[in-house]
C-alpha cells in the first residue's frame, strides 16, 4: 500500500460567507506549495477552483472542488465550498464529509450571514473548527475586532494561534504563538518569508495568547495538566500533541491569520494544517446504520472497504464524476468493482482521480480518510454507499440538503425543448441535490425549486449549454384550496331517456366542515335500501372526481365531510354512471350552499440577518401579510421566525438579498393553509373565470 496512510491524511472544507476569500485562499496554498506557477485570480477566471464556465462568468464558486496537496509527508484534501446562500447545499456536504472546517472570516466585513450557516453545519456534523481571518491586508481590517465578533458569536474558546504583524497597507507578516516565532514576508506576492523573534512590542499579547492556548489544550491530558499546574512549562511534542488533540475534540478553536491576495501567512497556514488538523484516526469512528441497528466504522485500512458519495459532476469532457469520502479499507482500481450497497448494483471501475480542481491525477489504489473521484459510475447518486460486494453491508446516513426557497415554473420553447426536457432534468438533478422538480397535479405547472434566483438562473443556463434545453420561466401558481365554513343539503338528480334504456341516480347528500387539516370523509347513512349498496361505491369515487377541481375557482375541496343520506334509484335505469353524474350535480350546488371559501398555503420562514436589517424585514413581512411569531439574537446577527403566505414568498429571495445588501438568508418550509382574506379570494376567484372564458 506504499506510505500512505490514514494518520497522514488531512481533509478539511474551505468554508465561508461569499466573497471572504475562499479560492484566493486555495489558490494561494497551491501556488506555495510548489503545484502551480503563478496565482490566478476569481476576477480573471482563471483560478483552479472556479473553472465552469458559468463561475467565470459570474466570478463566484458554484460548486465545491476538490483540490489535493501534498505537504509534509502529509496528503491534503481541500474542498474549496462555495459561499453564497443559493449554493449552501454544496457547503453542507463538504463539510459533512470533510474531518475539519477551514472558517474564513474577512477582517474588513467580520462575522456575517453564511459564516453562521457554515458554523452551524460543522456543530450538526461535530466537525473541528478553525478559523482563518482574512484579507487583513485591505482597508480598514481590524483582527481584534473579528476575534471579539467570532468569540461572541461561535466560542469564547476560539484562540488565537496567529497574530498578525501590522494591518492594511503595512500588514508584512504572523506571529506564532505556539512556536514563539515571527514569519515577515517580502510585499512583492512571492511568498518568500524571514523567520525571527516575535517583535518586542508584540511579546506580552503573544505570551497571553500561548497561555490561554496552553491552558485549554492540557484538559485534554491530565498528567500533563498537573505538570503544568505544579509550574512546569508544556513544549514541544506534548504541545502538539495536547493541541491536537483538543482541536479534534471542539475543545479550542484555533483563529489563524493572514492575506491569500498579498500571499502573507500562507506558508504557516499550511504547515499549521499538516501538523495539527485531525486525521481520520483523531476522528475515530463514524455511525452508519444496518439492518436498523447503529454500526460504528473505523478508519482501519484492514476494515472492509466502504465509502460515501457526496457529489456528482457532470465534465462535459470527462463525463460523469462521482466524489466519494472513503471512510474505511483499502480498494484497488485493478480487477475490481464497486458495489452500490443502496441500489444493489455493481459498478465498474478503471481508476480513481486525486483532484485539482477539474484536473485528475489517476491513482490505483484509496484508504480510509481519502477523497476522490471514481469516473462514469451509472447508478451512483449523491448520498449513496459505495463498498465491494460481500463486504460492508451498512449505509451511510443521507446528506441533508436545504429546502429550497425559490420557485419558478418552467416552460419548454419549442417541441424539441419539451422532448429533451425529461432527461435533462434528470441529469441535473442527480448533479444538484439542492434543486427540486415536480408536476404540480393541481396547478399543472413544472416547478423547479432552488435555492435563489441566481441558482435557477446558472441552473438553466447549464441545461441550455450541456443538453440544448431552452425554457422559459415565469411564477409558479399558488395551490389554493376550497372549503365550506357551513353545513348543507343537496339533491342530485340525474334523469335522462332517450329510447330504450334510460339514465337515472338520485342522491341527497349533506356536506359538514371539518377542522382544518381533516382532509375528506365519506359517511354513507342510507337506510331501508333507498340506494342499492352496489351504487354507494359510484357516489364516494364521483365526490373523490369531483372534489379535485371545486366550483369556487377550480382548487381542490378539502376539510369536509360527506353524508350520503337519502335517495332513490330505478329497476331499469340506473347505473353507476348516473349515480356519479347525479353526485356532481348535488356536490356543485351544496358546496356553493355551504359558505365556500378560498385556503392558502402557509409557509414558516426564518430569516437570517445582521441587526440593522431588523426594521426592513420586520416592515417588509408586515406589507407580505405575515406574522412575526418570534425574534432571537446570535451575536450582531438576528433571526427573525414570522408565518407568511406562499402567495407573498415567491420572490422573496430577491427582495431579501436587494433588502440587506445580499447579507440575509432565510429557510422555509410549509406550515399549514388558512382562509384567504375576501379582497384578494374575489381577485383570485375572477382571475379564475377569466381563464375559464378565454379557453
Amino acid at each position: 500500500m506504499g506510505s500512505r496512510q490514514p494518520g497522514n491524511t488531512r481533509s478539511f472544507a474551505l468554508a465561508a460567507h461569499g466573497g471572504a476569500g475562499k479560492t484566493t485562499l486555495a489558490e494561494a496554498m497551491l501556488f506555495d506549495n510548489g503545484q502551480i506557477s503563478r496565482m490566478g485570480k476569481t476576477e480573471s477566471g482563471n483560478t483552479i477552483s472556479d473553472f465552469s464556465s458559468e463561475e467565470q462568468k459570474r466570478q463566484i464558486s458554484i460548486g465545491t472542488s476538490l483540490l489535493t496537496l501534498e505537504r509534509g509527508g502529509k496528503t491534503l484534501f481541500a474542498l474549496d465550498a462555495p459561499g453564497f446562500a443559493d449554493f449552501t447545499g454544496e457547503m453542507s456536504a463538504a463539510i459533512r464529509v470533510a474531518d475539519a472546517s477551514l472558517l474564513l472570516v474577512s477582517a474588513v466585513g467580520g462575522v456575517e450571514v453564511q459564516t453562521g450557516r457554515a458554523w452551524e453545519y460543522a456543530v450538526e456534523n461535530d466537525s473541528p473548527v478553525v478559523f482563518y481571518i482574512s484579507k487583513m491586508d485591505r482597508e480598514n481590517a481590524d483582527f481584534s475586532k473579528v476575534l471579539a465578533d467570532v468569540k461572541e458569536q461561535f466560542s469564547g474558546n476560539a484562540l488565537p494561534v496567529f497574530l498578525p504583524i501590522g494591518a492594511e497597507a503595512s500588514f508584512k507578516g504572523v506571529v506564532d504563538v505556539l512556536k514563539g516565532k515571527a514569519y515577515v514576508y517580502t510585499q512583492d506576492g512571492s511568498g518568500k518569508f524571514t523567520e525571527g523573534d516575535v517583535p518586542p512590542d508584540m511579546a506580552e499579547v503573544a505570551s497571553a495568547a500561548k497561555e490561554a492556548l496552553v491552558e485549554a489544550a492540557v484538559e485534554m491530558d491530565d498528567a500533563l495538566m498537573e505538570r503544568y499546574l505544579e509550574g512546569e512549562p508544556v513544549e514541544g511534542d506534548d504541545l502538539t500533541k495536547v493541541v491536537r488533540a483538543a482541536i479534534a475534540k471542539r475543545r479550542i478553536f484555533p483563529v489563524l491569520t493572514g492575506s491569500a491576495a498579498t500571499n502573507v501567512g500562507v506558508h504557516q497556514l499550511l504547515d499549521f494544517i499538516a501538523e495539527y488538523f485531525p486525521s481520520p484516526l483523531d476522528r475515530g469512528p463514524v455511525k452508519a446504520e444496518a439492518s436498523g441497528a447503529a454500526v460504528n466504522v473505523a478508519p482501519d485500512t484492514s476494515a472492509p472497504f466502504s465509502a460515501l458519495c457526496f457529489k456528482v459532476m457532470v465534465d462535459p469532457y470527462v463525463g460523469k464524476l462521482s466524489f466519494i469520502r472513503v471512510y474505511s479499507g483499502t480498494l484497488s482500481s485493478e480487477g475490481n468493482n464497486i458495489y452500490n450497497v443502496k441500489k444493489g448494483e455493481d459498478e465498474r471501475i478503471s481508476t480513481f482521480k486525486f483532484m485539482m480542481g477539474k484536473e485528475g491525477r489517476d491513482v490505483k489504489e484509496i484508504i480510509a480518510g481519502d477523497i476522490v473521484a471514481i469516473p462514469k459510475l451509472q447508478s451512483t447518486k449523491v448520498g449513496h454507499t459505495l463498498a465491494t460486494k460481500g463486504g460492508a453491508s451498512f449505509l451511510y446516513p443521507h446528506i441533508e440538503f436545504p429546502l429550497p426557497v425559490y420557485s419558478v415554473a418552467v416552460i419548454a420553447k419549442t417541441r424539441a425543448d419539451e422532448d429533451k426536457l425529461g432527461n435533462a432534468i434528470t441529469k441535473t438533478l442527480e448533479e444538484d441535490r439542492s434543486l427540486t422538480f415536480e408536476k404540480n397535479s393541481e396547478t399543472h405547472d413544472n416547478v423547479l425549486s432552488g435555492m435563489g434566483d441566481l441558482h435557477i438562473d446558472i441552473v438553466l443556463a447549464k441545461m441550455k449549454e450541456r443538453y440544448g434545453v431552452e425554457l422559459d420561466t415565469r411564477t409558479p401558481q399558488v395551490p389554493y384550496r376550497e372549503t365550506i365554513k357551513k353545513t348543507s343539503e343537496a339533491q342530485g338528480k340525474h334523469k335522462k331517456q332517450s329510447g330504450g334504456h334510460g339514465q337515472y341516480g338520485d342522491v341527497s347528500i349533506r356536506y359538514i366542515p371539518l377542522e382544518r387539516g381533516a382532509g375528506f370523509e365519506f359517511v354513507d347513512k342510507i337506510v331501508g335500501g333507498a340506494i342499492p349498496k352496489n351504487y354507494i361505491p359510484a357516489v364516494e369515487k364521483g365526490l373523490h372526481e369531483y372534489m379535485a377541481k371545486g366550483p369556487l375557482a377550480g382548487f381542490p375541496v378539502v376539510d369536509f365531510k360527506a353524508e350520503l343520506y337519502f335517495g332513490s334509484y330505478h329497476d331499469v335505469d340506473s347505473s353507476e354512471m348516473s349515480f356519479k353524474l347525479a353526485t356532481r350535480l348535488s356536490f356543485k350546488k351544496g358546496i356553493l350552499d355551504a359558505a365556500p371559501v378560498l385556503l392558502e398555503p402557509i409557509m414558516n420562514v426564518e430569516v437570517i440577518v445582521p441587526d440593522q436589517y431588523m426594521g426592513d424585514v420586520m416592515g417588509d413581512f408586515n406589507s407580505r401579510r405575515g406574522r412575526i411569531m418570534g425574534m432571537e439574537a446570535r451575536g450582531r446577527l438576528q433571526v427573525v421566525k414570522a408565518q407568511v403566505p406562499l402567495a407573498e414568498m415567491f420572490r422573496y429571495a430577491i427582495i431579501l438579498r436587494s433588502m440587506t445588501s445580499g447579507q440575509g438568508s432565510f429557510s422555509m418550509e410549509h406550515s399549514h393553509y388558512e382562509e384567504v382574506p375576501a379582497d384578494i379570494a374575489k381577485k383570485v376567484i375572477a382571475a379564475h373565470k377569466q381563464e375559464e372564458e378565454e379557453e
